[in-house]
Formats: C-alpha cells, sequence, structure tokens
C-alpha cells in the first residue's frame, strides 16, 4: 500500500504533516510518498530524528495557498503539491492522496487529472458525522454548489457504496434534506430530487430536516455542496462552543468541579465523539481515484487517520463497488 500525502497542504505545513505521516507509518506501515518542498520536509524529519524507506519525498516548487483561486491556480501552478501529488495517482505509482490544502483546489485538480468514474457528473465530498444513533454519513459537504436533482441520486448511489463497505451498514436508510419532511416541502430543486430518489433502487426515507442530522434518523444525508458546507462549518463551531462553555462553567463551581472529575470517562468519550481528528478526512467520491480531503487545520493525529481512511478505501475498492452499482441504473 502506497500513500501520497501533500506536505504542504495544511495551515502548518509541512510541520503538522510530517508529524502525522511518522505516526501513520509507525501505526500502520503503510507507504507514503510525501510531496512538497523537499528541503523543508528533510528538515522537519530530522527534528524528530526518524529515517524510514517507509517514506520517500517527491519535490514539488510551488504552493496552492488557501486564498488561492482554484480552477485558474491548478492551470498555472502545475509544480504544486496538490497538481503533482495527484499525478503520481494518475500514473498508477500510488493507491491514494491525501491533502489538508485548498479544498477547491484538490476537488479541482482530481477532476482534471484523474477524470470521474463512468456514469458521475460531478464528485461530491462525504464526511462521517456522529450521533445519537452511532455515525451517519453527509455528501456534499463542499465540493459542488451548482447541483442538480441528478447529482443528489449519485451522490446517494455512491454514499450508499460507501456505508456498506467501510461503514458496515447492510441497508443504509437515505435521507434528503429539506425544510420539512412532506415531500411537497422544499424547492423545485429537491422536489425533483425527491422524486428520482423515490424511483431509486436506494432505501430512501424521504425529507428530513436540520434536527434529524445529529439525531441519526437516517445513515446517509443528501444536500448540495453549499448546505452541507455550511451544516459542517456550524457543526465545528457548535460543538467547540459547547465544550469551551463546559469547562467555564466547571472551573467557575467547585461542586461542577468535583462532578466533572467523578465524570470524567464519559466527558472524554464525549470529547472523542466529537473530535474531527479521529475521522481524519473526507472521501472526494466520484473520481477515479482516491482521495481524501482533509480540513486545514488538522492535527497530526487527524493526518494520520487521514491515512488509514485512505487505506481502507483502497483495501474495499469502494470505487469498483459504485461502479457496479451505478451499472445497475
Amino acid at each position: 500500500m502506497k500513500i501520497v500525502l501533500d506536505a504542504m497542504g495544511g495551515d502548518n505545513a509541512p510541520v503538522v504533516e510530517v508529524e502525522g505521516a511518522i505516526q501513520a507509518v509507525q501505526e500502520f506501515g503503510h507507504d507514503l510518498i510525501l510531496v512538497g518542498d523537499e528541503n523543508r520536509i528533510k528538515k522537519e524529519l530530522e527534528k524528530h530524528g526518524f529515517s524510514s524507506d517507509k517514506i520517500t519525498l517527491k519535490h514539488a516548487s510551488e504552493v496552492i495557498e488557501m486564498h488561492d483561486p482554484a480552477a485558474i491556480s491548478v492551470r498555472r501552478k502545475r509544480d504544486s503539491s496538490i497538481v503533482v501529488g495527484l499525478d503520481i495517482i494518475k500514473k498508477d505509482q500510488a493507491d491514494a492522496f491525501v491533502s489538508a490544502g485548498n479544498t477547491g483546489a484538490v476537488v479541482c485538480a482530481a477532476t482534471l487529472s484523474l477524470r470521474l468514474l463512468p456514469g458521475i457528473e460531478r464528485p461530491g465530498i462525504a464526511i462521517v458525522i456522529p450521533t445519537l444513533k452511532g455515525t451517519s454519513l453527509i455528501i456534499d459537504v463542499g465540493a459542488n454548489i451548482n447541483t442538480k436533482p441528478i447529482h443528489l441520486l449519485q451522490y446517494g448511489i455512491m454514499a450508499d457504496a460507501y456505508s456498506r463497505y467501510l461503514l458496515g451498514k447492510s441497508s443504509p436508510s437515505v435521507g434528503l434534506l429539506s425544510v420539512g419532511e412532506e415531500e411537497t416541502k422544499g424547492t423545485e430543486f429537491i422536489k425533483e430530487a425527491h422524486t428520482l430518489l423515490s424511483e431509486s433502487k436506494l432505501n430512501f426515507a424521504g425529507n428530513i430536516e436540520g434536527r434529524d442530522v445529529y439525531a441519526g434518523k437516517v445513515d446517509i444525508i443528501l444536500c448540495d455542496g453549499f448546505v452541507g458546507n455550511v451544516i459542517l462549518k456550524i457543526s465545528e463551531s457548535v460543538a467547540d462552543t459547547i465544550m469551551q462553555s463546559l469547562k467555564q462553567e466547571i472551573k467557575a463551581n467547585f461542586l461542577a468541579t468535583i462532578g466533572a472529575v467523578l465524570s470524567s470517562s464519559a466527558f472524554n468519550e464525549l470529547k472523542r465523539k466529537m473530535d474531527y481528528s479521529e475521522r481524519g478526512g473526507a472521501l472526494l467520491l466520484g473520481v477515479d481515484g482516491r482521495c481524501i480531503i482533509c480540513h486545514g487545520s488538522s492535527t497530526p493525529k487527524a493526518i494520520k487517520n487521514a491515512i488509514r481512511v485512505a487505506a481502507e478505501f483502497v483495501k474495499q475498492d469502494v470505487n469498483k463497488h459504485i461502479i457496479e452499482e451505478l451499472e445497475s441504473y
């Protein structure tokens, strides 16, 4: 198993990426190709006193910054870590690509370089979220904001394969995010998508509302990339606000502090469930390759787990199962 890591992608690259790569090698033993400024990457490896033939380097002289326009940068910065890394995948020299860089640039470069799976019109970013019943999968959370109803059907088919083969759900239920449960609610876009999903082979449970997302009402939540990204960012903010407020209240009250000590195991489990670094990254579904997109502020632990997710994606051959499901339509 060989995985390409964009070493220049995150907010604190290559420091975080190198540390995460070392952790991944030590824990999982995968072969990694770190792409980026070779001198800076070497310096970080030396800081950790790490030397292993499990990590090789591929120099890339350019970086697509977070503020750079995606499509223009992909075309102009041909020697960027994102473009060079995905070219390695295109040439079948590695099995998967992981990046905490500019999301739009990763989506654009992956689509141009790897192309799309047959039957897919637009890629979608799928992310696992914690719920009261375990986990659910949301797609799309930012790859495509100009979504058509047919794209949501394709997202549902891809997410179904993901849920079956990576999350172990034999018959995942699918919900369409709307402003009401009734099929008459929502925009024309939502109504048309509802019709397509109702006529599909998916285990479609109908419309769901925002309050149902974290209740675990369905296994798969479908939405356009604009709505999905807003949900993701608000969720991150709310989770952080709750944890920070809880800490403040505990510190302000002696009895609350005693209670927190007695409930520490429960608090630690809650923190683990809410911690995005446990899940690592989100899969870019629909491209003819394996691509994992991480948060720009990812920690070494998140990078390590993104590499783990990438390896699972390869091992379970999710794209093959997606193609098989698409061919049945």
